[in-house]
């Protein structure tokens, strides 16, 4: 039987696509859920407490019970520094709550999207990654997440790349970075990693794009616009009309005190699998940070 806990939407005429969604409760499942019940789907959309992909058996129930044509797998556990210090809940959750999604999705035929991350590559490529890049994660996060991508078959699933991921809902930076200002604090922030924000807004359209038509394949799917995690604070700060020179720039070496785990420096991610696929890339950051500020509130 189902659980109780989920969320169904089921439109009155008939929906165009049947999708059922892992982690709904978080910044991206929360916004993908939004859209595809705009959209006229009929969505599934289960947070953590409707669904635990870790256990196997809940998963090929609730599957087998909702039966979605595609499965938008977007549940993980993100907190890389509580990754680093207790690798066996990363990889139950990232690795195998994947492979349960996965093995549940071919048991019904149901075709798979899944949300990864840039932390699969170690940051030490000089030119941005691409998708045909082997992946050499430095920290355990990373490592779970590559080992959750494995359990997928890029030949019939397909997988998403994402990073550095602001959005309406959860945590994120630009809502950190909104704090800090509103305090009138004077943060630091490392200006040597580089990588592409990725505006929810933005992303999701491209998420169901992707699962409607049934895309296989790799995708690194981001926002136009490379900087450092510097040069974003400032333009958060100046969007939210704060001055930006309040922002002072350290190096990673410099943060009091080290984070845990480490962070790639290269964070930046070719669209190349789009662009190849013709389809359009996600606008530069800066043209859709100013309609996520005012919907945070600034």
């Amino acid at each position: 039987m189902v659980p109780r806990q989920r969320v169904v939407v089921a439109p009155a005429e008939r929906a165009l696509m049947r999708i059922l969604i892992t982690g709904a409760g978080g910044q991206v499942g929360r916004e993908l859920a939004e859209l595809c019940h705009a959209q006229g789907d009929e969505v599934f959309a289960l947070d953590h407490a409707a669904l635990d992909i870790t256990d196997r058996d809940a998963v090929l129930e609730v599957v087998a019970a909702s039966r979605p044509t595609t499965i938008a797998h977007v549940a993980a556990w993100t907190a890389v520094d509580a990754c680093e210090s207790d690798p066996d809940r990363a990889h139950e959750i990232n690795a195998l709550g994947t492979r349960h999604v996965a093995e549940a999705a071919r048991s019904i035929g149901a075709h798979v999207i899944s949300v990864s991350t840039d932390y699969v590559f170690d940051g030490t490529k000089p030119t941005p990654y691409v998708e045909s890049d082997p992946p050499n994660p430095a920290s355990v996060y990373g490592q779970s997440k590559w080992a959750g991508e494995k359990e997928l078959d890029p030949a019939s699933d397909a997988i998403v790349r994402i990073s550095w991921v602001c959005g309406r809902y959860g945590k994120n930076m630009v809502k950190t970075l909104l704090r800090l200002a509103a305090d009138g604090a004077a943060p630091a922030f490392v200006d040597d990693q580089r990588g592409h924000p990725t505006i929810v807004s933005d992303l999701v359209p491209m998420l169901r794009h992707l699962a409607d038509e049934r895309r296989p394949g790799l995708f690194h799917v981001t926002n136009q616009g490379a900087v450092s995690w510097y040069e974003f604070a400032r333009e958060v700060f100046a969007v939210a009309g704060h001055d930006p020179s309040r922002i002072r720039a350290i190096s990673t070496a410099e943060l009091d005190p080290p984070r845990p785990a480490p962070r790639p420096k290269n964070s930046v991610l070719d669209n190349a699998a789009l662009r190849a696929a013709g389809l359009p890339p996600l606008p530069d950051f800066r043209s859709s940070l100013p309609a996520l500020v005012l919907s945070i509130g600034a």
